[in-house]
């Protein structure tokens, strides 16, 4: 199985996908996090009802091993109850970026590199 993930995160703005992705970075829990600035209509089931919101999609870049600690920050920073946070393997890549994507979360001795 892939050590390298793809995590998905939706935002109710483009200011809160910003400050998540930047701190997401920032923190090396990311090597890096695109924001579908244009908004995708997200249809789900909340507490019973039928809802849709306008959303801002986040693709995230990082290691399974970083996953706890994403998820950790995620939840942290996010104004949703329960934000969508999914991780999908990354079955292929270039060699290059994926040792990118590798060195630029690793920790070394508890910490980020």
């Amino acid at each position: 199985m892939s050590a390298n993930i793809v995590v998905l995160v939706t935002c109710g703005s483009t200011k809160e996908a910003s400050k998540l992705g930047k701190a997401i970075v920032r923190e090396r829990l990311a090597v890096c996090v695109n924001i579908i600035s244009s908004p995708v209509r997200s249809i789900y089931r909340w507490k019973g009802r039928i809802e849709s919101a306008k959303e801002f999609l986040l693709i995230i870049k990082t290691t399974r091993k970083r996953f706890p600690s994403l998820e950790r920050e995620i939840l942290r920073l996010h104004s949703y109850d329960l934000p969508e946070i999914i991780a999908i393997p990354i079955t292929m890549g270039s060699k290059g970026y994926m040792k990118w994507l590798e060195d630029s979360v690793a920790i070394v001795s508890g910490k980020p590199k």
